[in-house]
């Protein structure tokens, strides 16, 4: 999650596909000049969502990872990667999955390097949690599924994922979209101070900068969870059960250590691996995105909401949609929404 700019508060096919696309309502095919696009949250509100389960977790080896993750859709159908963020896991595309694949998706959500099912493969391997060692475990990701070229989609981690990838490997994006906008880290500007409302936003990435906060971590990861997504999301009236689901990828054994790693690497307080320095190099620069790309903003992104801020980062089709009411976690929250976007992109 990152903070920085935010201020908390407190279809196209014909058969089952049509159905299913249908039932989304009406989508936008202007994809380059079209103006932000509200949508109010009476439209939108998930609850606890429709589904519980993810299916069966497969796992595949995949680079310095062995990388569990749910799969929803016919083996045939276009592919869709999803990636989700910090605190959360793959639950939180669990009736975004179901609905793609009402739709003829082939829909991979995989639990990240640190979360749930997803370990390393030795021990010897750096527990480091730099943006651009996840985003090249996406890569190795699909490289090992023999995917080409995707539709990506995430938040928080998993939509600055979403953007490098875009970034620096456009050929394996069909398309994109990313919730909150353009998120790539650039460690030069992380050293800037922010004005004071904006600073207190990031009280955490604060408190993990210190041994007192990992320790703190490690012990209340749940409740300090927990914490996150009500700041986080407000107006999300999510049941216990539906938390303590994905409370369960915290207790991976790597968890605590990727992410004081990443947030620490953030503020240049911890090191990257010289690996990934080249690309590192290239996303100092902040080059844009050329690839088809929806972004979308909730109340978590407070004045950057009309995405103005990154709009010349986009220089392919290209739409922002506002969608009010909603916290962070847009996918879980929203997940009709979430669903129209990856469709709408796709047809840009």
């Amino acid at each position: 999650m990152n903070i920085s700019r935010r201020l908390f508060g407190g279809a196209v096919a014909t058969s089952a596909a049509g159905v299913a696309v249908a039932a989304l309502g009406a989508c936008s095919t202007d994809s380059t000049t079209a103006p932000a696009t509200t949508t109010p949250a009476s439209d939108l509100r998930a609850g606890a969502g429709a589904n519980t389960t993810l299916g069966p977790i497969k796992h595949i080896d995949a680079g310095v990872l062995d990388v569990g993750y749910a799969e929803f859709g016919p083996s045939t159908g276009q592919p869709v990667v999803l990636l989700h963020g910090w605190p959360y896991d793959a639950y939180s595309y669990a009736d975004v999955g179901p609905l793609l694949a009402a739709a003829g998706y082939r829909v991979i959500v995989p639990f990240l390097r640190g979360y749930g099912p997803t370990t390393f493969l030795s021990a010897k391997t750096v527990r480091n949690g730099q943006q651009t060692a996840i985003a090249r475990d996406i890569i190795d990701f699909m490289d090992a599924l023999h995917i080409d070229k995707a539709i990506l989609g995430g938040f928080d981690w998993g939509a600055r994922t979403v953007d490098i990838i875009a970034a620096l490997w456009p050929q394996r994006c069909t398309a994109i979209v990313s919730v909150s906008g353009y998120l790539v880290t650039q460690q030069a500007a992380q050293q800037q101070p922010l004005p004071p409302e904006a600073e207190l936003g990031w009280w955490y990435q604060y408190y993990f900068a210190t041994e007192r906060g990992r320790l703190g971590y490690t012990r209340n990861r749940h409740d300090f969870n927990k914490l996150i997504w009500r700041r986080a999301s407000p107006q999300w009236d999510f049941d216990d059960a539906t938390y303590d689901r994905s409370a369960a990828a915290f207790d991976n054994p790597d968890h605590v250590d990727i992410v004081i790693s990443n947030y620490r690497w953030r503020l240049s307080l911890a090191p990257g691996e010289p690996q990934y320095d080249g690309y590192e190099q290239q996303l100092a620069a902040g080059p844009a995105i050329s690839v088809p790309a929806i972004t979308i903003s909730s109340d978590f992104d407070g004045a950057a909401q009309d995405g103005k801020s990154y709009r010349s980062k986009f220089t392919g089709a290209y739409e922002h949609r506002i969608l009010n009411g909603i916290g962070h976690n847009v996918p879980q929250e929203a997940p009709r929404s979430f669903t129209r976007a990856i469709i709408d992109v796709d047809h840009f």
